[in-house]
């Protein structure tokens, strides 16, 4: 029998746990301190939020929340490798990346408070709003990179969905389109392992998620998704390449959720203490912190300043959110449909005067 086909995957790790450098050639970004501090504010803001917006849940004050613990260095690696041309289609978590962008966080808290208006946020207008379906937001980036492509632009987009997302066929679909128009977009699984409760041993056989990209004749790889220097140096070239028409590329990001999957969810129901205690020695904040303080410019007493701005900028966000206006009964129909279809304008006449009533 002839072999037709073999593949590889590669793995991409710059720092280690301990925030060792494990290459003589680090990224020009990751030599620029300024940048990386950067990187570091905004992760460690993302994690002052999610700690916050857990809080506001657990007391009455928001929504069902999906926690981003432990994907900080995949969020806003992914974000830092992005240029505002370029589009961001994301699932339900993707807080950092989004806030790298300019994205507030009154602005999520708007959101999973139920307010309409926190999917009008700051940033850039043409990226898409959270998508809570799950890997349809893939589908959605595939079509807004075949318009790039149609219209000859240098743009790229990312499209972010969790390791659950794989067993999706939207994500297969929008796969094999990109790989046969050999679209501008890259494709980045942030595999935190579990799927709500169903965990990724359970999800594929496949040694790697990145693999599954071969399926579509595009390239995969996979990363340490708490090694924020490796996730935006192989993003960014994965980006420049679909900018310069030269297709897709698939990234996994190996990372772990700290957290319940969300508010709604207790993971302590399906996984060890064990399992998340061994997680969290290897989490992207403090390697990244470790790694900052070998170029001599973090300290204990910059990282307690930092602690301190964080917590004033999210506190005023939250009393910006409390303060909001609440949202208008109407609201519910109309941000989905340009002219309202005749059975949800009968609904919305329903809903106002019910609402009227119990006034």
């Amino acid at each position: 029998m002839k072999t037709k086909a073999r593949f590889e995957i590669g793995f991409e790790q710059i720092l280690d746990p301990a925030g060792q450098v494990l290459t003589k050639r680090l990224p020009a970004f990751a030599r620029d301190p300024e940048e990386m501090l950067r990187m570091y504010r905004v992760m460690t803001l993302t994690r002052t939020f999610d700690s916050r917006a857990i809080a506001l849940q657990r007391t009455g004050k928001l929504g069902t929340y999906a926690s981003c613990l432990g994907h900080e260095a995949a969020h806003v690696g992914v974000g830092a490798a992005m240029i505002e041309a370029d589009v961001l289609a994301p699932s339900y978590r993707e807080y950092g990346a989004q806030f790298w962008r300019g994205v507030k966080p009154e602005e999520v808290l708007l959101y999973w408070g139920g307010n309409e208006q926190g999917s009008n946020f700051s940033g850039p207008p043409h990226d898409f709003a959270w998508c809570v379906p799950i890997a349809t937001q893939t589908l959605y980036g595939a079509g807004a990179a075949l318009a790039f492509q149609t219209r000859e632009e240098k743009r790229a987009v990312v499209a972010m969905l969790g390791d659950g997302g794989t067993s999706e066929g939207a994500f297969y679909e929008a796969m094999n389109i990109a790989g046969v128009r050999r679209l501008p977009i890259v494709f980045v699984v942030v595999n935190n392992q579990w799927a709500i409760s169903v965990p990724r041993s359970a999800q594929t056989r496949a040694a790697t998620l990145a693999q599954k990209a071969f399926a579509a004749g595009i390239p995969g790889v996979q990363l340490d998704g708490n090694d924020i220097i490796a996730v935006r140096k192989v993003v960014g070239e994965a980006l420049q390449q679909a900018r310069q028409g030269k297709g897709p590329t698939l990234v996994e990001a190996l990372t772990y959720r700290l957290s319940d999957h969300t508010t709604a969810d207790d993971a302590r129901r399906y996984r060890s203490e064990d399992e998340v205690n061994k997680a969290k020695m290897i989490e992207p904040l403090e390697r990244t912190r470790k790694y900052l303080e070998s170029l001599g410019v973090w300290d204990d007493e910059k990282e307690q300043s930092l602690m301190a701005e964080n917590k004033k900028i999210i506190e005023a966000a939250v009393k910006t959110y409390l303060n909001s206006p609440a949202p208008a009964i109407t609201d519910m129909f109309d941000y989905m449909y340009a002219e309202l279809p005749d059975a949800l304008r009968e609904q919305r006449k329903t809903a106002i005067e019910e609402n009227a009533a119990d006034e």
